[in-house]
C-alpha cells in the first residue's frame, strides 16, 4: 500500500505501524476489524495537521470590499496592516508586516479565497 500524507495524528500512527509491520501484528491478535478505522478517524478529527479558516465577521468583509480591488496597485503600510490582522484571525496566524511580495501576494490569494466564498452564493 502507497504512503500517503498525513492529515492527522491518526494517519501518522497508521504509517509508523505499517513501516514497521506491527499494522500486521495488531489485525493478527485483534482480527481483521480491530477498530483502527474508527480511532484513526477520530485521532484525525481531534490532531488535525490542516487549520481550517475562521469565517470572516462582518466589518472584516466590509473591509476587504474595499481594499481587496486597490491592492493590484501599491498596498500602503495601513493598508497591509488592515488586511494581516485580517488574515492573522482567519488562518489562526502569526504573521508580521512584510516587505516580501510573494509572501504578501500568498496573503492576498488567500484572502481572496476566503472572500469569494462569501461572494459565489
Amino acid at each position: 500500500m502507497a504512503k500517503r500524507k498525513a492529515t492527522g495524528l491518526g494517519d501518522t500512527i497508521e504509517n509508523v505501524l505499517q513501516a514497521t509491520g506491527l499494522d500486521k501484528v495488531a489485525k493478527f491478535i485483534l482480527g481483521e476489524d480491530c477498530g483502527c478505522d474508527e480511532r484513526k478517524a477520530k485521532l484525525n478529527e481531534l490532531f488535525s495537521y490542516t487549520k481550517k479558516p475562521l469565517c470572516l465577521i462582518e466589518n472584516e468583509y466590509e473591509v476587504l470590499t474595499t481594499l481587496l480591488p486597490l491592492v493590484q496597485h501599491k498596498m500602503t503600510p495601513i493598508e497591509q496592516m488592515a488586511l494581516l490582522k485580517i488574515y492573522n484571525r482567519v488562518f489562526q496566524a502569526k504573521n508580521q508586516m512584510t516587505s516580501c511580495g510573494s509572501c504578501l501576494r500568498d496573503m492576498i490569494n488567500s484572502l481572496n479565497k476566503v472572500y469569494g466564498t462569501y461572494n459565489a452564493n
